[in-house]
């Protein structure tokens, strides 16, 4: 389980988790949803892929392949994340009336957008683990869960890029300066289920203006691997058909800092059908992230901590030098560690008595065999002749 909660912190196109930076990879492939919370300080991430679209529409059939890259960025605060998005495609356009040009085909950008992400709120749960005393308090429904994480987005269209447009007359057109701006939500309602919204307004005064939401569940198969599926409405113009998504993919985590995927997904609308595939990766290739300390008493309670100023003061503020008090050095005493001997049983402790006891009654018979030797000592005779006789 402990693993499971882990993997949901990186999981593909959903990123759950609790705080901002998470040990595993945090991406949004390969879904179209992006989750309210960043990745973290200091830690800068690549999202890429593949893409093919086969588009079938009664005046014109389009075809379109390239790819996808998003820089992601964590800077200033815990909550806020810059972002670039990019797309690179290859398009074919075949339309169906002849009194037009019969194939159209174009090479280039076709999205580049910069923008910022702020975490608003963040929800907390109760930790059910370690709840031991009541099993029916621990296995209750934390209804705190219904309650989302809820992120916002603002970010600009840059004007060098083309895309295509369908409806009543089909063209490739410039893409002007435009605002794009979001909402994101998250809901953790369980371990392994995940459900996140997507509010987007895009190209935002340009005439060809895009509303859309992104309705996205995701399930945790194992520690690896997990699944979702998704859906997506777009609100075009009046002479341009509405899109309506369905998709589905899976995720695999290769390490805490990699991630590979895969998505199908296809798009109905009145005039025809669209069918596309996507693979990718994502890559945390920079991780420098330090969370802030918090100084204990010796009981646990928190008596101070770190502050790092506000936004302006961290980007033009000076750097200040703390100054470091001088500290006297005690030498520590060695202290003598105690050999800590087997534990003996009875009968070694009773031969070991009774061992030494017969050497301590041998060296009092030596001791007295000495002592009466030299009691009874009595020197030789002398035994000489006298010549004289």
């Amino acid at each position: 389980m402990r693993k499971i909660g882990l993997f949901l912190l990186f999981i593909s196109c959903f990123q759950v988790g609790t705080a901002q930076y998470t040990e595993l990879i945090n991406s949004r492939r390969p879904g179209f949803t992006d989750s309210p919370y960043s990745i973290g300080t200091n830690v800068l991430q690549v999202e890429s892929g593949l893409f093919y679209e086969n588009q079938n529409d009664k005046a014109f059939k389009f075809k379109s392949f390239g790819t996808d890259i998003m820089l992601r960025y964590g800077r200033f605060f815990e909550k806020l994340e810059f972002d670039l998005n990019l797309a690179f495609q290859h398009d074919k356009v075949t339309f169906a009336n002849p009194l037009l040009n019969p194939n159209v085909t174009r090479t280039g950008l076709s999205r580049l957008t910069i923008g910022a992400k702020y975490l608003v709120y963040m929800p907390t749960y109760k930790d059910k683990s370690k709840e031991i005393r009541s099993w029916k308090k621990k296995m209750k429904y934390d209804w705190k869960r219904l309650i989302p994480s809820v992120g916002v987005y603002a970010g600009a269209n840059l004007p060098i890029t083309k895309h295509f447009i369908g409806g009543n007359s089909p063209q490739l057109v410039e893409d002007s300066f435009s605002p794009r701006i979001a909402l994101y939500t998250q809901n953790d309602f369980t371990d392994r289920f995940i459900f996140l919204m997507n509010l987007i307004a895009d190209r935002i005064g340009s005439g060809q203006q895009e509303n859309s939401y992104i309705l996205t569940g995701t399930y945790t198969v194992n520690e690896k691997l997990s699944a979702f599926i998704e859906h997506q409405g777009i609100f075009k113009d009046d002479n341009i058909p509405n899109d309506f998504q369905f998709g589905g993919g899976m995720a695999y985590l290769l390490s805490k800092d990699m991630q590979v995927d895969a998505s199908i997904r296809t798009i109905k609308d009145r005039d025809g059908s669209t069918f596309l595939f996507s693979a990718g990766f994502a890559w945390r290739i920079m991780d420098k992230h330090q969370d802030a300390y918090k100084i204990v008493d010796s009981e646990g309670n928190v008596t101070k901590t770190e502050k790092k100023g506000n936004f302006f003061s961290r980007l033009f503020g000076k750097k200040k030098d703390k100054k470091l008090r001088k500290v006297k050095k005690v030498k520590a005493k060695k202290r003598k560690i105690k050999e800590l001997k087997p534990k003996k049983s009875k009968k070694q402790k009773r031969a070991e008595k009774a061992a030494r006891k017969k050497v301590k009654q041998d060296k009092k018979k030596k001791k007295k065999k000495a002592k009466d030797y030299n009691k009874n000592y009595e020197p030789p005779k002398d035994n000489t002749v006298d010549d004289n006789n």
